[in-house]
């Protein structure tokens, strides 16, 4: 059987983050990837130059495109930049039950630079959230979303119970802005229970796309059919190694290798 998981996001030229990191790592995944392509940023690792954002008839477009013909196991939006293509993105993922909708607020830039428009934060609370299988903020954009200060895992625990009751049916809070200096620690909860997820963290400038490719290898999974559990397990286990063993290209915040997990014989069965 082929999965398919579709991406609904922002290109990003320099190719570690974006559009670009997720079809990466769906392919690395052996899932069939397809796209929705809401802007067109000039940037590198140095940083974001240039955002164009699509029109909402582009982004509709390629909505009745992929709805037409193939339809998606699994769904990812990323960078939708305004409350317009996600109020139109909001639509097409009810109308055609895609379910298992995988909710990556992208709000700033690895290099600082703002990638959502101050009012499209409430049309992902009120539009999107509601439709979320799993939301995958990171601290500083969790922070945004539930308005409060993240320093601790209690408060991180307190975000995720407030993400969860403004809809998402599980919240992920990714633990890569915390001020742990030895180990970064992902945080899941479903509503019952929390898990945590830890790993050692890697004192390296080369992680522009973590978030995007986290949550992609999320898709993926859950595309195939995976539990939660095992799927954040497997970005866990994917984005370490894309880390580890980083690219050292770029003169900034530098790329993960996408393909580190395979060459280094890890199974992604």
């Amino acid at each position: 059987m082929i999965y398919k998981s579709l991406t609904i996001a922002g290109s990003d030229s320099g190719g570690g983050a974006g559009i670009q990191a997720d079809l990466k790592t769906f392919q690395e995944l052996e899932v069939y990837g397809m796209s929705v392509i809401t802007a067109v940023t000039a940037q590198n690792t140095l940083g974001v130059q240039a955002v164009y954002p699509m029109t909402v008839e582009a982004v509709e477009e390629q909505l009745h495109s992929i709805a037409a013909d193939l339809q998606p196991d699994s769904v990812k939006t990323g960078m939708l930049y305004s409350a317009e293509i996600i109020e139109k993105v909001a639509e097409f993922v009810e109308k055609n039950a895609w379910i298992k909708l995988i909710v990556d607020p992208v709000m700033i830039a690895k290099g600082g630079a703002s990638l959502l428009q101050d009012d499209a934060i409430h049309a992902v609370k009120t539009k999107l959230m509601p439709l979320a299988y799993v939301i995958t903020p990171n601290i500083p954009e969790a922070e945004v979303l539930t308005d409060m200060k993240i320093e601790t895992t209690d408060d991180r625990m307190l975000a995720a119970k407030k993400l969860y009751a403004m809809g998402a049916a599980n919240v992920v809070i990714k633990g890569g802005h915390s001020n742990d200096q030895d180990v970064v620690l992902d945080l899941l909860y479903d509503g019952e229970q929390f898990f945590e997820y830890k790993s050692p963290r890697k004192r390296t400038n080369n992680t522009h796309g973590t978030g995007c490719t986290f949550a992609a290898v999320l898709t993926a999974e859950i595309a195939k059919g995976r539990t939660l559990d095992d799927a954040v397990r497997m970005a866990k286990k994917f984005i370490t190694a894309a880390i580890d063993e980083h690219l050292e290209i770029g003169s900034g915040h530098g790329p993960t290798n996408h393909w580190a997990f395979r060459m280094a014989g890890l199974s992604i069965r």
